[in-house]
């Protein structure tokens, strides 16, 4: 006889596992419904890893081509049956348990390549993971491969010598974002439950705008970089991808631990992130509209009807808008004026590739010398690069930061002088381009990048459907806060998600029949 358990009034018999699996829908699924169902015994570890693949299987080399996965992790399935086992004899590892994700292929991994998807990288083996890797496999993720990124982290369409053009799974004739687009595209395909970016200036929050996801661009300190491939010091940090903001929140409640080799990210105890999600949020709250971060031009027009509707939504939750008019935050004059990757470019890159035992070339320099990278949207940055011998040194790098700095004081005057909760913007003012283009335009990822801000994109909704993207175009919304205010952002990130319920799975990666 089959022994029965009572698990939330319902009675379930010792079914096998494909059945069991069958009880469980893996689209759209969140990480506390996976874990529910571990603990239910409504799934298993092995299914839900071996679901994902058989999505990747059919979506990223055939089917629409999504073109996302650079390396598939040949061990995940026997991953998934320790972490069975384990689950077995002592219940779930931790708080992220077989929670399948992709990373970006600039976090280093000790049993994977990474190579910021460059020919000129091709085969480079890190020795350890990167200190946040390590950290989410002691979470317990299954780590399901390494995404295309647009190599070396450097432009935003997710185009690399190494892994080609990813596509956008809501538009196939459009790029997902970028530079961690592969990632972006992963994740709205449901090819995982979760990703990793890195954003220099808007490359977590471009995909997540793109792709209707969740992306979290961390305050400068909070999360540790030891072992992703750098940008610039001043610039980089790293955060999650997600399909809702509780899934973004527990990933970021792991990747946020303190790093002895980064004193700062222990400086400032965070709460966790999960518990702290508020549905009501944004009721009382004073959001602040920065309103130069909004095109005015006709190409302009479907992102600014999305945010349109967005904005009444956050009214209709409770808040008060309040209209900023701060001319000196614009992105395009940011972007200009105080972004300084090709100056600190070399400062980091150069240590890092040393550190890599394989690594084929071993400076930019040498990177740049090999011609093995993507020469259409690269040739330019990367031959400015290399010809700055001392970047650190030049006087419009340090006139650069001297900026930065009033651009802080000008954005915190903006935020207490109109007794504001959060900022609000469009992450980029057009639509996604096509991939006939080679670059984003009109992003405003820059504000962030260059203050050390906390910024949270979530989806504001899609532009009116096309032949080519019968649901729309996703728009993502940016919500920006002082630092270390992450949970606060989060909530009020959460509490404009259900109230709205944007977020929609693009049409090209239906559930597969062995998910019905």
């Amino acid at each position: 006889m089959n022994k029965c358990i009572p698990i939330a009034a319902i009675c379930f018999a010792a079914l096998s596992t494909s059945l069991l699996a069958a009880e469980f829908k893996v689209e759209e699924a969140t990480i506390p419904a996976v874990e529910q169902a571990f603990r239910d015994h409504r799934l298993t570890c092995h299914d839900l890893v071996k679901t994902y693949l058989d999505r990747i299987a059919a979506y990223d080399k055939q089917g629409p081509k999504l073109n996302a996965i650079l390396t598939l992790n040949q061990h995940a399935l026997a991953e998934a049956d320790a972490r069975d086992a384990a689950f077995a004899k002592t219940g779930a590892v931790g708080p992220l348990h077989c929670v399948p994700v992709v990373l970006k292929d600039n976090y280093n991994t000790g049993d994977l390549p990474t190579t910021g998807g460059s020919q000129s990288l091709e085969g480079a083996q890190p020795s350890r993971d990167a200190f946040v890797v390590a950290e989410l496999r002691k979470a317990g993720v299954v780590v399901l491969g390494k995404t295309n990124m647009h190599e070396f982290a450097l432009s935003g369409t997710t185009a690399s010598s190494l892994g080609g053009q990813t596509l956008n799974p809501y538009d196939l004739t459009r790029t997902p974002g970028g530079s961690s687009g592969g990632t972006g595209a992963a994740v709205a395909a449901n090819l995982a439950l979760a990703g990793t970016g890195s954003d220099t200036v808007n490359s977590i929050r471009s995909p997540a705008s793109a792709n209707a996801l969740v992306g979290v661009r961390p305050t400068h300190g909070l999360v540790s970089v030891d072992g992703i491939m750098p940008v610039t010091s001043t610039q980089d940090a790293i955060g999650p991808l997600a399909r809702h903001v509780v899934d973004a929140a527990a990933m970021l409640e792991v990747m946020a631990a303190a790093d002895p080799a980064y004193p700062e990210t222990g400086r400032h105890p965070h709460p966790n992130y999960v518990s702290s999600l508020n549905a009501d949020a944004l009721k009382g709250k004073r959001i602040g509209v920065l309103r130069v971060m909004f095109g005015s031009k006709p190409e302009h027009q479907q992102v600014n009807a999305v945010m349109d509707r967005a904005l009444a939504a956050i009214t209709k939750a409770g808040a008060t808008l309040v209209d900023l008019d701060v001319p000196e935050l614009d992105a395009d004059r940011l972007n200009a004026q105080n972004d300084v990757q090709k100056y600190e470019y070399k400062s980091v890159m150069d240590p890092y590739l040393a550190a890599i035992p394989n690594a084929p070339n071993k400076t930019v320099d040498a990177i740049y010398a090999s011609g093995r990278f993507h020469h259409p949207s690269l040739d330019a940055f990367l031959k400015s690069a290399a010809a700055i011998k001392d970047g650190l040194s030049e006087a419009d790098y340090k006139v650069r930061l001297e900026r930065d700095a009033q651009t802080i004081e000008v954005l915190k005057k903006a935020i207490h002088e109109n007794r504001l909760e959060a900022i609000v913007y469009p992450l980029q003012k057009r639509l996604v381009v096509s991939l006939s283009e080679l670059s984003q335009a009109d992003r405003n990822g820059i504000l962030a990048s260059v203050t050390g801000f906390p910024a949270i994109t979530v989806s504001a909704g899609f532009s009116e459907p096309t032949a080519t993207a019968p649901l729309g175009l996703p728009v993502g919304m940016d919500i920006l806060g002082e630092p270390w205010s992450e949970a606060e952002l989060l909530s009020l990130a959460y509490s404009f998600e259900q109230a709205t319920q944007f977020r929609r799975p693009p049409e090209s990666t239906p559930p597969l029949a062995s998910e019905n």
